[in-house]
């Protein structure tokens, strides 16, 4: 028997008899790991959300989003795991598919690092052990090799300054201790509000109001401020880097950056990137790490 133990990010101990073979992911970035370990055949159920690798999880059936899953269709596929994400689904969701009896796999990367160990934990639920299939082992091995060679390339030269908005009414960002900004650090860049933590109420967050004291917003994320233009500015980004999630940017908020007296708008880098390279933990994220150099080095180049 072969049997699989795991603990997952919440510190869960998760057991299967044999590697699991009905498989429902309700994160994208894990779907296309999932694919990439070449586990297709074992995938009965994604989110709407979960499109890539396109052209090969469209077969795969819908069981809602990640925030609104369709619990009962997911009992009734009879998976034999879950794989969800702590940030990306909701605790009520999951919680009904553990009442239900499902083993739910939660995931909670918040550095590039964790997410590569993550794609190693989903390479052992599959069964993937050193005498196994060569693929999902050289995939694995890849990312390792990938993630370490960026960890020795950062500390060759002086990061540069960057600014990333998530949203843009309200302006909305990271602070450091979100993948994204380990990911900028990764490839050669600073999170310009990497120190700033997320104020309640709103209007604290804004600078219009006293912040509510440390005892009445724990448990609350501070991970994702709301700023303004005024910081943006005051915070002197060399680049601005627009995803295209989870808000797509237009050029109208580009041109916004772009009017700003910052020196990412005076050297003419208010630029676009792929979400995905920006936010999707395990394999894609990987694949993005070198898109992402190129971007930062060509902005160090003006």
């Amino acid at each position: 028997m072969n049997v699989i133990s795991l603990h997952d990010d919440r510190d869960r101990k998760l057991v299967w008899g044999e590697p699991p073979r009905r498989i429902v992911s309700l994160v994208p970035s894990d779907t296309y790991s999932l694919v990439r370990l070449g586990a297709l055949d074992r995938l009965v159920g994604r989110t709407r959300f979960c499109v890539e690798p396109a052209g090969e999880v469209e077969g795969i059936e819908e069981v809602g989003g990640t925030k609104d899953a369709d619990v009962e269709r997911i009992v009734a596929l009879e998976p034999d795991a879950v794989i969800a994400n702590q940030e990306e689904n909701t605790r009520g969701d999951i919680e009904r598919l553990e009442a239900a009896g499902i083993r739910v796999l939660v995931s909670f990367p918040r550095r590039v690092a964790e997410g590569v160990g993550h794609l190693a934990r989903l390479a052992r639920l599959l069964g993937v052990h050193p005498k196994g299939a060569m693929a999902p082992r050289a995939l694995v091995a890849e990312a390792y090799r990938v993630h370490a060679a960026a960890e020795a390339r950062r500390r060759e030269r002086a990061p540069i300054r960057a600014f990333v908005p998530i949203w843009m009414d309200p302006l909305m960002t990271v602070n450091g201790e979100t993948f994204i900004s380990d990911m900028l650090d990764l490839v050669g860049a600073q999170n310009v509000f990497e120190d700033r933590p997320r104020r309640y109420p709103l209007a604290a967050d804004l600078g219009k109001a006293p912040p509510l004291p440390p005892e009445r917003v724990a448990g609350r994320d501070t991970r994702y401020p709301r700023v303004t233009l005024e910081e943006v500015e005051a915070r002197a980004p060399e680049i601005v880097i627009l995803p295209d999630e989870p808000h797509a940017f237009t050029d109208a908020d580009a041109s916004a950056f772009r009017a700003l007296d910052i020196p990412a708008a005076r050297r003419g880098q208010v630029v676009t990137c792929d979400g995905k390279d920006l936010m999707w933990y395990g394999a894609r994220g990987v694949e993005g790490i070198e898109r992402l150099r190129a971007l930062i080095d060509a902005a160090r180049a003006e």
